[in-house]
């Protein structure tokens, strides 16, 4: 990550001999394919909550801190569920606990994606721009107050590839807010 500037979307296209073609996307396709993306996360929590109900359960959500934080999931989608034991876990918490608890190999070493698109894509490629190990460990250092500057240093990084990553965290969970707000109740002023 080289600036402050937030990632471009594209629109990646592989034809039938495997060639790949990277297409920027104008803003209204790009927010056309955001609404469809959160669509089907909202229609998957409105089943889950169909099948709980019928049940007498709670919905367990499974969002982690980064997640959580820096606005990687839809609300009353992905975001929405009863209790989320995991959201305030790092990502490589999330792998410890998971191994812990004798979840399968192939579970744990699954690459996770946002399962919303045909083409694969990581959650690493599509939003975060960060290896998780990596990213808990710069993620930590922003978030207890450590400068840019003693992260660097500990991280054996330059100073600006640093603050450059704060910057995108402190933009990502700025501009995500709305996500971990209640709906306003009183915005009339009655």
């Amino acid at each position: 990550m080289s600036n402050n500037l937030p990632p471009i979307f594209s629109l990646t296209i592989i034809d039938s001999k495997g060639h790949k073609e990277d297409v920027i996307l104008p803003v209204k396709e790009y927010l056309t394919i955001v609404a469809a993306s959160n669509f089907k996360q909202r229609s998957r929590m409105s089943m889950l909550y169909f099948h709980a109900e019928s049940h007498h359960y709670v919905v367990v959500g499974t969002p982690n801190k980064h997640e959580q934080e820096q606005g990687f999931f839809v609300k009353y989608g992905d975001g929405g569920a009863d209790v989320m034991p995991i959201g305030n876990l790092y990502k490589t918490q999330v792998y410890q606990l998971a191994k812990y608890l004798g979840v399968p190999k192939g579970i744990i070493e699954r690459t996770p994606t946002t399962d919303t698109y045909s083409a694969e894509q990581t959650q690493e490629e599509f939003f975060f721009q960060l290896p998780y190990g990596l990213m808990d460990i710069y993620w930590y250092g922003f978030e207890n107050g450590y400068s840019p500057e003693e992260v660097a240093e500990v991280m054996e990084e330059p100073k600006d590839k640093v603050i450059a990553l704060f910057n995108n965290f402190e933009r990502k969970k700025r501009t995500t807010e709305y996500l971990r707000m209640a709906p306003l109740r009183d915005y009339f002023g009655s």
